[in-house]
């Protein structure tokens, strides 16, 4: 097998895991589960990591650098389009592609993910890098007098809370919105506030 081949296969495998763990949370399943649910077997899986703690980890890693890769894309081609609300084409383009990312994730996932740590801390990280990018998206319309006369700091830190309380699980407590539909919820709001 040659070396592309294996690390094409092991994308593909880190694939199916991220598949299945979205679909059906990852907390009530044994290694053995999973190799079960994927037609393949344990030591296969010990190819990707050495237990099933640092699979689920490696798995909402591989799933988060996807999403980045996604959203990030969405916000380039929103910049690059130019012309006029520029800033809001972006707002609208980076949080809606966050929901997109989010969509597939089922309630037993994003429950899974806040209850383990090592899990809830990559989508702290991930959380706190969406906010610092929206911050610098509001920053930037607001250096180019792109948005209407905001406070773009103020903005981008409500913004950030919000994130915050859609990543903690609060903001779905209090209103019963999954987080996709938060995020998209967000973007509506902000590109309606700094409009002209």
């Amino acid at each position: 097998m040659t070396s592309a081949h294996a690390t094409a296969r092991r994308a593909e495998l880190f694939d199916a895991v991220v598949a299945l763990f979205l679909a059906d949370g990852f907390a009530h399943l044994t290694l053995d589960e999973i190799a079960g649910r994927l037609h393949c077997s344990k030591s296969t899986l010990y190819t990707l990591a050495p237990s099933k703690d640092e699979l689920v980890v490696a798995a909402v890693r591989h799933f988060f650098r996807a999403a980045t890769d996604a959203v990030d894309a969405a916000d380039r081609a929103a910049s690059d389009a130019g012309g006029e609300r520029v800033t809001a084409r972006r707002l609208a383009a980076y949080l809606g592609a966050v929901g997109e990312a989010l969509a597939p994730a089922s309630e037993s996932f994003v429950s899974d993910l806040a209850a383990f740590e090592p899990t809830r801390s990559v989508y702290e990280r991930n959380t706190a890098a969406a906010a610092a990018h929206v911050r610098a998206i509001v920053d930037d319309g607001a250096r180019a007098g792109d948005v209407r006369d905001v406070h773009a700091t103020f903005v981008a830190d409500v913004a950030a809370s919000v994130m915050v309380s859609i990543q903690t699980r609060a903001l779905a407590r209090r209103t019963g919105l999954d987080d996709a539909t938060a995020y998209r919820e967000l973007a509506d709001l902000l590109t309606r506030a700094v409009t002209r």
